[in-house]
């Protein structure tokens, strides 16, 4: 499958015959020079309402009719503002799409919605898609949780390391231990100079430190997975 981030946390998956779009935070991003206008989903996948992660899903879903998945907060929310297609889910809960599968995980941090509404209980999203398994953190702290997906044999991480508003560098590196992923790719940094962070030289600690490697992307940047 292909992944293309797009700075912050947001990604674009194309795998199991859909396109999946994480958080598109778009407008207003400085790390990203691409409209989401030129984006394309058949699926919005949320982990919480901060304008920073539901940035442009109302004006995609309204263009492309994507579902849009989420908590139940976040999702009643895109409702009223006239998004057409959406799926409430909540954490611990899982559900099969046409893509593949998706549960919701736990993730510790605050949630509300741009215009400042109850926005539910943040998460964390494991996805199944092709036979890989991802799991996107979305913001969180470090939390001890994260070691019950050691299990799942996680194909690829995607974590913060931005701190102040996430996990920094020590706690994510952490959490590779606890989740011990093959791959790892990290986000939510150098946004805004609040999180400015040296990717290269924390990917090169959590290879010293575990068997995970770790991919730095640059926004706009696609791999293969």
């Amino acid at each position: 499958m292909k992944l293309t981030w797009y700075g912050h946390s947001v990604f674009h998956i194309e795998g199991g015959g859909a396109k999946i779009l994480i958080d598109p935070f778009f407008t207003g991003n400085p790390s990203c020079e691409v409209s989401h206008e030129d984006i394309d989903a058949d699926f919005i996948l949320l982990t919480h309402g901060h304008a920073d992660h539901y940035g442009d899903t109302t004006a995609i879903a309204k263009r492309t009719e994507a579902t849009i998945v989420g908590n139940f907060e976040v999702v009643n929310y895109a409702q009223k503002e006239g998004c057409p297609n959406a799926h409430p889910m909540h954490i611990g809960g899982g559900n099969t799409f046409p893509f593949g599968h998706l549960k919701l995980t736990i993730a510790h941090h605050g949630s509300s919605m741009p215009d400042g509404s109850y926005g539910g209980n943040p998460a964390g999203l494991l996805l199944t898609i092709d036979g890989k398994k991802i799991y996107h953190a979305g913001d969180t702290g470090l939390t001890y949780d994260m070691k019950l997906l050691e299990k799942e044999q996680v194909d690829l991480a995607i974590l913060p390391i931005g701190d102040n508003f996430t996990m920094g560098p020590d706690d994510a590196l952490e959490a590779v231990k606890f989740v011990n992923p093959k791959l790892v790719i990290p986000v939510h940094y150098n946004t805004w100079p609040l999180i400015e962070q040296d990717p290269q030289a924390w990917g090169a600690r959590v290879e010293e430190a575990t068997s995970a490697k770790v991919k730095v992307l640059t926004p706009g940047e696609s791999f293969e997975l």
